[in-house]
Formats: structure tokens, sequence, C-alpha cells
């Protein structure tokens, strides 16, 4: 059966298409799906819409211009190869697959969506492991005080892995209101109106004079990694999850050396692939455990969808977003309007 794709790209710096292309058949190890649902993540896209990365940054090995955007895609199957036994036509799948309408993926990317999670929910798999394995990353203990700096998609997520491990003081910093309210409403105990630099008397009054056990830089703006340094106590761990396209411009805050700060780069690659006695979480466990969360309702994220698009409508979405995307939060594209 031959079918044709629907697919978002950017065919160059500052430009958006909408582009159809044959879809091929799957191979013995392949699944075929159709697009239900994906995720907007509006911060990295309008990045990588813009095309202005430093030499050497993993923005530049991996933007590649005619460039397909998007990387949470929550897609039903309608094709298997011969070799695959465990998912089957109709089974609903988590992919970190571009916004496509039609994708042909090796089965190892997908992952069963169970039932009672919804489509719109399950889209959001790809951000929930990066944001997870932040969490784990920072080796949190129970009741330490921690804060999150930029409030987008993955602070919000953070937040909420924050109060699921016990944080005793999750202090959200943003200076959008709307944002501010979300985290508050997903578990910070406190939303400080502030950038970074202008937090600390406010960081101070939350966590008793003792300032942050960890704080989490999640803007990928060079001035705020400085100014997050200076809300940690000694000993305090930065963990930097927005990755900066122009990290020449980031700077060491003023007690990073004095106070024995630890610098922790996440990023989901870098998660391990295969479980092992040592680590368990890989990325499969880790959306196997989102999902559990979801449906059991320790953990949502309905209600930071702020805008839903048809695909067909990318390139004005795209446009708005450059122009101010702080109007925007959650963006679902809902592929129910292009026709199959």
């Amino acid at each position: 059966m031959t079918r044709e794709s629907l697919d978002v790209v950017f065919p160059a710096p500052g430009d958006v298409e909408l582009v159809r292309h044959a879809v091929p058949e799957p191979g013995p190890t392949e699944i075929t799906c159709r697009a239900l649902a994906s995720l907007v993540s509006t911060g990295t896209e309008t990045f990588c819409l813009a095309g202005d990365f430093e030499p050497g940054t993993f923005w530049q090995e991996w933007v590649r211009f005619p460039f397909a955007p998007g990387y949470s895609l929550t897609a039903e199957v309608v094709a298997v190869g011969r070799d695959i036994g465990d998912v089957r036509v109709g089974d609903r799948v988590a992919l970190p697959a571009p916004h496509a309408q039609y994708v042909t993926v090796p089965r190892d990317e997908a992952i069963v969506v169970p039932d009672g999670v919804r489509s719109e929910d399950a889209c959001w798999a790809s951000l929930a492991v990066t944001t997870q394995w932040a969490v784990r990353r920072a080796g949190l203990d129970l009741g330490e005080s921690v804060g999150v700096i930029g409030l987008g998609l993955l602070g919000q997520l953070i937040v909420r892995y924050l109060r699921l491990s016990g944080a005793r003081h999750i202090v959200a910093i943003d200076p959008d209101p709307a944002r501010r309210e979300a985290a508050l409403r997903g578990g910070a105990t406190v939303a400080v109106a502030e950038h970074a630099g202008a937090a600390h008397d406010a960081v101070r009054a939350e966590t008793g004079g003792e300032l942050l056990d960890v704080a989490f830089d999640v803007t990928g703006h060079p001035v705020a990694f400085a100014d997050t340094s200076t809300l940690l106590r000694p000993h305090g761990r930065l963990v930097l999850v927005g990755d900066s396209p122009h990290p020449s411009q980031q700077h060491l805050g003023p007690r990073i050396v004095a106070d024995g700060i630890t610098i922790i780069g996440v990023h989901a690659s870098t998660a391990p692939e295969r479980s092992s006695i040592h680590q368990r979480w890989t990325p499969a466990e880790m959306t196997a455990l989102f999902f559990d969360y979801l449906r059991d309702g320790r953990l949502e994220v309905e209600s930071l969808i702020t805008h839903r698009a048809s695909p067909l409508d990318a390139p004005e979405l795209y446009a708005a977003l450059r122009e101010d995307r702080s109007r925007y939060l959650g963006v679902l594209f809902d592929w129910s309007a292009v026709p199959a």
C-alpha cells in the first residue's frame, strides 16, 4: 500500500514549509505509524529554526538543513515488519520522531502507550525522559531545597518530578505570571517573579537563609548560568538542562570555585541504553514510569497545554513563536486535521 506523508520541514534558517513524500513500507524490524498528536518544543525548535549556533556545539551537529523539527510524537501503528511480534496494527506508540503524518521507524524506538493514557499526554514522553533524567542526575536527597530557573515545558516537568521526589522547598523562578501559576499548580512551594540574577533575596527568605542545595538552569540563556550559581549554598549542585547555542557567552559565577559548586550537564542521549545492576533507568524504563504516574494521577500535563494547532498552520505557528514564544507553553499539533 502506497502512503503519502505531510511533513513539517525547515528548508533553511527562518523558513517553514509543508512537504509531501512517499512513505516506505516497513522493513523486517520496523513499524509504520500514523501521527495522532505531536508536542512542539517551543524553545528548542525556535533555536533550530533560527539556525544560529556556535561551532562545536550539539546544535551544530544536530541541525542540518533541510531539517525535520520535532521529537515528541504519539502515533497509531498502521503496518509492521515481518519480524515484529510484540506490536500490532492499531496499537498506539510514543516516538522520538519529527512532526510528520507518517513515519517508518525501527521497532526499538517506539514505546507502546498503555490504556488509560491519553494520546495528547503520551506525546510528552520524550521531554518526560529528559527531565526525569535531570532529576536523577542531580542526586537528590529527601528534604533538599531546589530551584528551577525557567518554567517552560522542561521546567514545568522538573517541578512535578521534584514534588514526587520529596524536595522540601521548590522555588520556581520565571518572570512570566502564567508560567509561575502553572508551576505552583504542579507543586512549587513558591514562585518568584524575577530572573535568576534578582532572585537571591526571595530564595534566601524561602529557605530560611540556607539558599538552595540544587538549582536547575532550564533557560538555555547564557547569562542565567552564572546568575543561577549565586542561588546555591556551599557544595550545591547546578544542573544545566537548557543547552545554550552560544556557550562562549556563558561564564562562571563568582562563587563556583570558592563554594565548591558541582556543575552537572544533562542531555537525554546520555541516559543508559541498556539496564544494568548499576543503572536500571533507561529511557524505556523512565517512559514506563511516566505513564504510570499519568495513570494513577500523581502527575498530570493536560493543564500545561495552552495551544492546539493543525499541522497545516505550521508556518503561521512558528512565525508567532519566533515573535514572542512567552505567550505559549504546551503547543500540540493535532494530526486529525490532516486527511489520511
